[in-house]
C-alpha cells in the first residue's frame, strides 16, 4: 500500500511538472507572437508617419511653387504699373 502511494505521488508530481512546462512553453510563444505583433505595428506607424511626412513636403513644395510664381507675376505688374506711370 505504501509503494502504491508512493508511486501514485511520483505519478502525481510527474504530471505537475510537465504541466508546468507546458504552461511555460506556451507563455514564452506568447510573449514571442506578442513582441512580433509590436513590432510589426511600430513598423507600420513608421511607414505611415513616412507616407505622411512626405506627401506634407510635396504639398509644401507645390504650394511654396504657387507662392513664388503669385509673387512673380505680383512683380511684373508693379514693374508694368511703375514703367506706365514713368512714360
Amino acid at each position: 500500500m505504501k509503494k502504491i502511494t508512493m508511486i501514485s505521488m511520483i505519478a502525481a508530481a510527474m504530471l505537475f511538472t510537465a504541466c508546468g512546462e507546458k504552461t511555460n512553453d506556451a507563455a514564452t510563444d506568447a510573449a514571442a507572437k506578442a513582441v512580433d505583433a509590436t513590432k510589426d505595428a511600430a513598423n507600420d506607424a513608421a511607414d505611415a508617419t513616412k507616407d505622411a511626412a512626405s506627401d506634407a513636403v510635396d504639398a509644401t513644395k507645390e504650394a511654396a511653387d504657387k507662392a513664388v510664381d503669385a509673387a512673380k507675376e505680383t512683380t511684373d505688374k508693379a514693374v508694368e504699373a511703375t514703367k506706365e506711370a514713368i512714360h
